[in-house]
């Protein structure tokens, strides 16, 4: 019976000193992904596509600006990829031949200047950093316009196809915007001596 009741008050003993340390950790992952995103227009996109970087963004403003970048390209990359595959198999006839065209160049476009971001947030000094926060900001509008020109195209659209090349486009808008989100925190809490 005592060894019993030690067993019990040892397990107790140890269950609440587990919750203790839970309770005295800062930050559990999950609370590293929220803090960043909590800038985000779309917040649970950001919070599911950048939880992988939680443990090595933490509360480093330049790493989730960067994880936000790279996602965003990979993104664009796919709805590029995807558009180039509809005008190939001409499965988009019609009045959305060249509106299609001009949304692949658009998103072309796009990936040039995402991938202009994505090398200056690499290079961050103290000494520009203001200056390379305004090329950054500029060119990710920049991306932002290319996908509403590429959605103007596609403004009401008819058809199964018509209406997924718009959703798409505008997902990968979503991205953008949450990138540019962390871009501007980045450029407000200034350059963090985690940049590395």
């Amino acid at each position: 019976m005592l060894m019993a009741n030690t067993n019990v008050y040892l397990t107790l003993l140890l269950l609440l000193s587990v919750l203790k340390w839970v309770q005295s950790t800062p930050h559990s992952s999950t609370n590293y992904v929220q803090d960043a995103c909590s800038v985000t227009r779309y917040r649970a996109l950001c919070i599911n596509t950048l939880a992988p970087f939680s443990t090595t963004a933490k509360t480093s403003p330049s790493k989730w600006a960067r994880a936000g970048v790279s996602i965003t390209i990979g993104e664009t990359k796919k709805v590029t990829q995807y558009l180039m595959k509809v005008k190939n198999y001409r499965t988009m006839k019609g009045s959305y031949k060249i509106p299609l065209s001009d949304c692949i160049e658009c998103l072309q476009d796009a990936i040039d200047q995402l991938h202009g971001s994505l090398g200056v947030l690499r290079k961050l000094n103290a000494r520009n950093f203001y200056a390379q926060m305004g090329d950054i900001t500029t060119w990710l509008s920049a991306v932002l316009t290319d996908h509403e020109t590429c959605l103007d195209g596609f403004e009401n659209p008819r058809g199964k196809q018509a209406k997924m090349v718009r959703n798409r486009v505008l997902r990968s808008s979503y991205f953008t915007s949450n990138a540019l989100a962390l871009v501007n925190k980045l450029a407000t809490s200034g350059l963090d001596n985690t940049v590395a």
